[in-house]
Parts: C-alpha cells; sequence; structure tokens
C-alpha cells in the first residue's frame, strides 16, 4: 500500500497532469511553426489604362479603386501572402494611361486593401515618368508599408533592402525581380532598375542563400506581347535559373496567359514551379485573351527541415469594363469560373470567351497543375 497521504496524492495529480499536459503541447506549438505552412499568391499586371482612371474619378476629384477587387478580395486575403505586377508608375498628377502610366496613389492603396502584401516593380513601364516616376512611386510605396521588388533609389537602398526577404509562419522566402528593358528609357543615376543580366542574378541568389533563404521565387518580366506560348529563350531562362538555385519562377509581361507547370527537380525530390505569364490582373485591353489572367497559389509545408511544396494550383480570373454594361460603375475584377449572379449577357459572353481559350490553352500545355474554385 502506498504510504502517500490521500490529500498530497490528489495534489502531486493536480499539479503533475497540467504538468505532463505543458510539455506534451509545447513541442506541438513549436512544431506547428516549425513545420508550418505559408500559402502564396501570384496574380498578374495590375494596369492602369485612362478608361480606368476615369471610371474611378468621383466627383470631388478623389479615386476610388475599391469596387475593382471586390469579387477577389476574399480570397486574396486568405492568402499568407499575395503577389502582383504593378506596372505602373505612381508618379503623381497628370495621371495618364498608355503608352506612359501614372496612377493614382489610390490605386496601390486600394490593392492593398484588398489583400496584396507585395508589388513586384521590375517591369518595362517602371521609367514611364523617368527619374521622378520611379522615385515617387518607391515613396508612396513605402507610405503604405507596401513591401516591393525591382527598382531602387540608389545602390545603397537595393543593397539594403535586396533580395527581398519576407518572414512568415516559420519561412524566409526571397523575391527576386527582373525585366528584360524599360521600353527604351534608361534609368538614371542613381535609380535602379533589375534588368535580365545572369551575372547579377547569380550574386542575388548567393547572397538570398548567404541571409538564410528557405525559398527563392524570382518573378520574371519577359515574352513577347500576346503570344500564347513563351519562347525558347524564356524557357531556357527559366531552366537556367532552377538549375542556379532558384525553386521557382513566375513570369508576366505577354497580357496574355502563357503555360504553367510543376516539375521535378533533376536531382532531389523537390519540385519547382514555373509559370510563363500569368496575364492581366485587372486592365481595359480588350483583344482577345488580354481581358483576363489567372491566380496561381503554391502551398509549402516543411517536411523535416526542408520546405516542400505540397500543392499548386490556379484559378482564372477575368476584368468587366463600363461599357459592357451600358456604360454604368467601374471595373470589376470577376472569379472567371464563378462570377457574380448580377453579371450581364454582354459581360457573359465576353467572360465565357476568355474561359474557353485559357482552358484550352491550358489543357494541351499544362503539367502538374489544375485549375481550382473560389
Amino acid at each position: 500500500m502506498s504510504s502517500v497521504p490521500v490529500s498530497l496524492s490528489l495534489t502531486m495529480k493536480r499539479v503533475f497532469i497540467p504538468f505532463i499536459f505543458f510539455f506534451c503541447i509545447l513541442p506541438l506549438k513549436l512544431s506547428a511553426q516549425e513545420f508550418g505552412r505559408i500559402t502564396l499568391l501570384f496574380a498578374g499586371d495590375l494596369m492602369q489604362h485612362q478608361g480606368q482612371i476615369d471610371a474611378a474619378r468621383q466627383m470631388d476629384g478623389s479615386y476610388d479603386y475599391s469596387p475593382c477587387f471586390q469579387y477577389v478580395k476574399e480570397e486574396l486575403s486568405s492568402a499568407d501572402i499575395a503577389i502582383a505586377n504593378l506596372e505602373v508608375t505612381l508618379a503623381g498628377k497628370p495621371y495618364r494611361g498608355y503608352p506612359q502610366f501614372s496612377a493614382p496613389d489610390e490605386y496601390a492603396q486600394a490593392a492593398k486593401e484588398a489583400g496584396f502584401d507585395i508589388f513586384l516593380t521590375a517591369n518595362n513601364h517602371c521609367l514611364d515618368r523617368r527619374k521622378k516616376g520611379l522615385e515617387r512611386t518607391i515613396h508612396v510605396l513605402d507610405s503604405l508599408q507596401i513591401p516591393y521588388a525591382g527598382t531602387y533609389i540608389n545602390k545603397e537602398e537595393r543593397d539594403r533592402l535586396y533580395p527581398l526577404i519576407i518572414q512568415k509562419n516559420g519561412f524566409r522566402i526571397a523575391f527576386l525581380a527582373y525585366t528584360y528593358a524599360t521600353n527604351g528609357i534608361e534609368v538614371q543615376s542613381p535609380n535602379v532598375v533589375n534588368y535580365i543580366d545572369k551575372e547579377q542574378i547569380l550574386q542575388d541568389i548567393a547572397k538570398a542563400r548567404a541571409q538564410k533563404a528557405d525559398v527563392i521565387i524570382a518573378c520574371m518580366h519577359w515574352g513577347i506581347e500576346y503570344r500564347l506560348l513563351p519562347e525558347r529563350q524564356e524557357r531556357e531562362m527559366a531552366n537556367w535559373l532552377i538549375s542556379h538555385g532558384v525553386d521557382h519562377v513566375i513570369g508576366s509581361h505577354p497580357h496574355v496567359l502563357q503555360p504553367m507547370e510543376v516539375r521535378p527537380d533533376e536531382y532531389t525530390a523537390a519540385r519547382h514551379v514555373v509559370v510563363y505569364s500569368l496575364g492581366n490582373f485587372i486592365s481595359n485591353m480588350s483583344a482577345p485573351n488580354t481581358d483576363g489572367g489567372a491566380m496561381v497559389k503554391l502551398e509549402l509545408k516543411r517536411i523535416g527541415h526542408i520546405p516542400a511544396l505540397v500543392d499548386c494550383k490556379y484559378s482564372l480570373v477575368w476584368t468587366s469594363r463600363p461599357s459592357l454594361r451600358d456604360g454604368g460603375g467601374n471595373y470589376f475584377i470577376y472569379p472567371a469560373a464563378n462570377p457574380p449572379q448580377s453579371i450581364m449577357s454582354s459581360e457573359s459572353s465576353r467572360l465565357n470567351r476568355f474561359l474557353q481559350s485559357a482552358r484550352n490553352l491550358f489543357k494541351k500545355n499544362n503539367i502538374g497543375i489544375e485549375e481550382y474554385f473560389f
């Protein structure tokens, strides 16, 4: 028979059970962070043509873009990190669309409030308003506390901020961003634009690894506009990036969708996502295949100490414009496979045209990635 008094035995149980509970649960909480999951959602080009500027203008001279994102806001906000290509400058007035963009500051504000966490600024329109435009764009993004990658006030700022490392859910993710050109406009000192240059990219990859990045993602502004298939040059560049340590490659610029794939690594169990073009997320383009795009969602999980791609899928989006609704209202981004019930027949016919073309393209050319719906 035990010699421990009953009262003492009960006291020990009250202490011992929480003690065991604490040490059983604490490692699980630590594991949830160490071996956590993270979702990354990439969207295509955020354009801002004159029609969009006019539609967003209010009676008091301000601009309201919040309606544009209302049907995709929940999906954007649900991702741990949402990223888009900001293919306009925020250079101030006069606001203009194509060919030399300057969008109202409210545009970036609305995109942030819709759920975007990072803007890519290395694209062929980043110097549309020269030095003033590049610098003011950065100042506005800084004031909105939106991280960006691709353009910088000077070399010192690039050295300090690039690669863009985002730490979340126990992951350190490095974002690289480069553009093929800037429409013939030369960058003015001391500003810096990340052009596609293999020697520089190798240095940036090495720096990302030195900063203990778990995952490196290269966002490439490349390709030929309006072509539905990537050129050999982009395919070779994607292969080169992965062979030199980039984990995933996300492309933009053609303003139409191009194929995407999940490919096995040549030497390890890793898998790599390559997206050649996500098309337009929002724009005033109306030619076939230009009035929509895709969002690609990557889910990463730590397996052991190694971050692994556990899921990748895409969802199609389409932009409606006032001219399709008797000239009323703003521009709206619709989930292409699940548009609002109030959609008009004039909108529906254009949406279905885009949807059919996109699905035909992906059915023939995608590898290892399927559509999802929201």
